[in-house]
């Protein structure tokens, strides 16, 4: 006879749809428009003074060809599940480095299903649709990115003056 635990997670596994029922999107195609997903990622990243920013960043990403910036949602239908982005710069020191994997969230109800790592790798093939030989980004987690085969490089410096760790994906 199944004890709670395991009779939690089959209930859990039937009712969540798995990874390979999940869209990425870029926001440009949402159903409800680029506004409504930048005012998402701003909920998840932004502070209250700096909505403008996230507005304009979107409406003007994915304008052209492979042009950066390209912000993209995880959607399971309807409901999105979370995002990431790819930036010519992730607010850091080192500039001379792109493009950055940035935005990267996964929402609570959805965690624990690789779905991180599925956002990873769509940024990493889009970022070498695009013709680039490396990706970049950057963090204060450790340990987390080197499951996926990321390496950590240095560390450069936020808006702030503080450390942030520095990791980079080559893309054979």
């Amino acid at each position: 006879q199944p004890n709670k635990l395991t009779a939690c997670l089959d209930k859990y596994d039937k009712t969540m749809p798995s990874k390979e029922m999940m869209e990425i999107i870029n926001v440009r195609d949402h159903r409800s428009g680029p506004e409504s997903a930048a005012r998402y990622i701003h909920g998840i990243w932004g502070r209250p003074q700096n909505l403008a920013f996230y507005l304009d960043a979107v409406l003007h990403s994915s304008l052209s060809g492979n042009a950066l910036p390209r912000f993209y949602l995880m959607l399971d239908g309807e409901r999105v599940a979370g995002c990431c982005a790819l930036l010519t710069n992730d607010l850091i020191s080192r500039q001379d480095l792109w493009p950055w994997l940035a935005c990267l969230y996964v929402e609570p109800d959805y965690r624990g299903r690789a779905l991180g790592a599925t956002l990873l790798e769509h940024g990493a093939r889009e970022a070498k649709r695009m013709g680039y030989g490396a990706l970049y980004l950057t963090t204060d987690h450790d340990g987390y990115y080197e499951k996926y085969g990321w390496s950590r490089m240095e560390d450069g410096y936020n808006l702030f003056g503080e450390r942030s760790r520095i990791y980079w994906l080559e893309l054979n």
